[in-house]
């Protein structure tokens, strides 16, 4: 896919509406947000190679900086160290105290350093997109950044083109799973047989089911849907409790997790925000049409997800409650998933 715009149109725009984030920009111009990112290249922008397996470890050196990774309804910020990486040829992982992340390296196609000027201040940030120009993963510098080691890493991985005009893939429409070799009964006794919340995915592929399918169908005494509601409740309840839970976000290249307690939980506008030191979450309470809370059984005793999905079934969200290595569930946080308001609908596959 050719940019539709050439790069000093992009610029224009943007000089005609500064206040515009990159995202919201690229959108209302119907280009890619990378197509925006590129036509910087030369005045602030430097492509890099997106070499994942050497950018990643070299990011620990940067000291703390803030992770970002968002879908269309959802973004997750955490402020930390990238240490811990673990490599991996489908994914990879980081695994350090504040920033946890799987990643899955295939989809880590571009990559740029950006340099913006906020008055007298100057707002740095490497960005990684997939093939199709969505952003992946994001990190930007804090005031405790070391930047000669950003310089450092931003000169060691710069790209050999600089040009500010890029190609990228056309997005197919994806295709959704049939659930033809799907039965109810099936399904349940899958379901019922899991020892690792992790095989949760193999089922979903064995029966060609859409996770929201599965959700729907396996009963209630596995899934149930909870009011819309839910989300602000939980986080309130988990809140006040000071009960550390879990939080999921992600999109096809990356899933970023909190661990840990939330505090402050504010509402503005449409979004639901988690505005902690460390950890934001900003989620926008206007897409999530379903959501559910999920009972996965584990050989360590069942675990319980809320679970917040969009008007395509697509996951925006998921929280688990933090468990303790080796122990089961805890009580408060089964306690907070039993009290939500249900929802009763017929299950969704008929044996």
């Amino acid at each position: 896919m050719t940019n539709a715009l050439e790069p000093a149109a992009i610029r224009a725009a943007q000089a005609e509406n500064p206040k515009m984030r990159a995202r919201d920009l690229s959108a209302s111009l119907g280009i890619a947000e990378a197509h925006y990112v590129a036509a910087w290249c030369g005045d602030g922008t430097t492509r890099l190679k997106p070499d994942f397996n050497l950018i990643f470890p070299a990011l620990e050196a940067l000291g703390e900086v803030m992770a970002l990774t968002r879908n269309d309804s959802a973004v997750h910020e955490k402020t930390g160290v990238y240490d811990k990486f673990h490599p991996g040829k489908h994914a990879a992982m980081m695994l350090g105290d504040a920033i946890d992340m799987r990643m899955f390296a295939k989809h880590w196609v571009h990559a740029f350093a950006v340099e913006t000027r906020d008055g007298d201040s100057v707002r740095r940030s490497l960005q990684f997109f997939d093939a199709h120009g969505e952003a992946i993963h994001k990190v930007h510098s804090r005031a405790a950044t070391n930047l000669d080691a950003w310089r450092d890493l931003v000169a060691a991985f710069a790209h050999e083109d600089q040009s500010a005009s890029m190609e990228l893939e056309a997005r197919a429409v994806p295709a959704k799973r049939s659930g033809a070799m799907a039965t109810f009964d099936e399904l349940r006794e899958r379901w019922s047989r899991m020892t690792d919340t992790h095989q949760f995915v193999s089922i979903l592929k064995k029966l060609d089911l859409e996770r929201i399918d599965a959700v729907r169908g396996v009963g209630e005494d596995f899934a149930w849907q909870i009011d819309v509601s839910s989300v602000a409740a939980m986080l309130r309840l988990s809140a006040n409790e000071k009960l550390p839970i879990m939080c999921f976000v992600g999109n096809p290249g990356c899933i970023q997790i909190h661990s840990g307690p939330v505090e402050t939980i504010k509402e503005m506008g449409p979004w639901l925000n988690v505005l902690d030191p460390g950890f934001n979450l900003h989620l926008r309470q206007d897409h999530v049409k379903e959501v559910w809370a999920v009972r996965k059984p584990t050989d360590k005793g069942h675990v319980t997800s809320l679970e917040a999905y969009d008007a395509a079934g697509d996951l925006i969200v998921q929280f688990f409650g933090k468990r303790v290595e080796g122990q089961d569930e805890r009580e408060g946080w089964r306690m907070i998933m039993e009290q939500l308001p249900r929802v009763h609908k017929e299950r969704a596959i008929s044996a």
